[in-house]
């Protein structure tokens, strides 16, 4: 029986590149999406048996335990969680005008639905007994903007920032029960998150926003998810994996 992988948003950009790399990595993947199930996607991941598709949203707390029973319900065993799913805000608003509902609406996907859907993850790897090392891994795709002020998308920062934090708390109260849980933080994705500022990106990119001076792709992402789901680091927790070409990094 293969691994198993639950992906949130893992039918599209950063999500589907996890997912078509975890599944070359041999893992079986379950994919948590809203829209409904992409039939000729599905078939072209070319996975039989090893995909399957939960339609439902993480902001959705009732849809947690059905996406975590349906994948242990298909193949026994949970080894992996990917919160990947999020948002950007409908509009890019200043900090002096934004409103309360793109706030509720970012933070619920961005921050709320992954720390309660990693507890129904944790609970259900925990009941299942498992006596491997590590039992499972949680890997929490976040943002450069954790640390990174955008002063006219707060609340996506914020969101950010706080999955950086839910990080470190997974990752101390989840260390005695045999679970890993990382953080890995893109930089600039070409996805179609950030389509719509296509121009803005590449100025900043050509000025050098970051030492390797290209956007990223969704499978430098995906690299990183699959070094850190192998197993290979089981001595670690709480760190930080940035796919950010280096923009992390402070330079005179």
């Amino acid at each position: 029986m293969p691994a198993v992988a639950l992906v949130t948003g893992g039918n599209r950009g950063i999500g589907l590149g996890i997912t078509q790399r975890l599944l070359a990595d041999g893992f079986a993947v379950s994919i948590l999406a809203t829209r409904e199930e992409p039939t000729e996607l599905l078939e072209s991941l070319d996975a039989p048996g090893r995909v399957r598709y939960v339609r439902g949203s993480v902001a959705d707390l009732e849809d947690h335990a059905r996406f975590v029973d349906d994948a242990v319900e298909a193949w026994g065993r949970l080894d992996l969680l990917v919160n990947n799913a999020g948002v950007a805000p409908s509009v890019r608003a200043d900090l002096l005008e934004a409103g309360a509902e793109s706030f509720d609406r970012v933070l619920g996907i961005n921050l709320r639905g992954p720390y309660f859907l990693t507890q129904t993850f944790a609970n259900k790897v925990i009941a299942l007994g498992s006596t491997n090392l590590p039992r499972a891994t949680v890997i929490n795709v976040s943002s450069i903007s954790a640390t990174t002020v955008s002063t006219n998308r707060g609340d996506y920062c914020i969101s950010k920032a706080g999955v950086a934090m839910a990080t470190q708390l997974f990752a101390v109260r989840l260390a005695p029960e045999g679970i890993v849980v990382y953080e890995v933080r893109p930089g600039v994705i070409a996805t179609d998150m950030t389509a719509g500022v296509t121009e803005k990106y590449d100025a900043l990119i050509a000025e050098g926003l970051a030492p390797i001076n290209r956007w990223g792709r969704p499978s430098d992402v995906a690299g990183a998810v699959s070094i850190l789901a192998s197993g290979q680091t089981p001595y670690s927790t709480g760190e930080v994996f940035h796919v950010d070409g280096g923009m992390h990094i402070p330079v005179l």
